[in-house]
């Protein structure tokens, strides 16, 4: 699971580096829009490792003194 996490990091920390090249403004009109399209890529891919992990999380409930695992399920 390291490993994914560290891959989402990287990932996020390009996301990162995109935004701030587009706030910066010095990017012609084709590497705007390059950069952008190549921003929502990694958005979408991230998004896709969230919602991989969230199916992997499983949680502990007490029932009766005794403890119950159950999936996690967002709302």
């Amino acid at each position: 699971m390291k490993e994914e996490k560290k891959e989402f990091e990287t990932e996020m920390n390009k996301l990162e580096n995109i935004v701030t090249e587009l706030e910066k403004g010095e990017l012609s009109l084709d590497e705007s829009v390059k950069k952008f399209e190549e921003g929502i890529n990694i958005s979408k891919e991230c998004n896709k490792m969230l919602e991989t992990a969230e199916k992997k999380i499983s949680i502990l409930l007490e029932n009766d003194g005794e403890l119950q695992e159950d999936n996690f399920i967002s709302e």
